[in-house]
């Protein structure tokens, strides 16, 4: 009675299942996935990776610019 046998695990599974979705299950899976991937290249470092290109602005009407100080003289 202490241990679950696979037909006790089967029926947790298909308990699960209905409760939540294949479809929502997915989702959790994939976020996890993506959360447990972050933390791997967090804790690699910033210097083990190549920096990454500037990302392109979807929208057109924003102007890009580069802030300088102005020197005084």
């Amino acid at each position: 009675m202490g241990s679950m046998s696979i037909w006790h695990w089967l029926i947790v599974l298909v308990v699960v299942m209905l409760i939540f979705g294949t479809k929502k299950l997915g989702n959790i899976g994939s976020d996890l996935g993506k959360a447990v991937k972050g933390f791997k290249d967090g804790v690699k470092g910033e210097e083990d990776q190549p920096a990454a290109p500037p990302q392109q602005v979807a929208d057109k009407s924003t102007i890009d610019v580069e802030a300088r100080e102005k020197n005084k003289a």
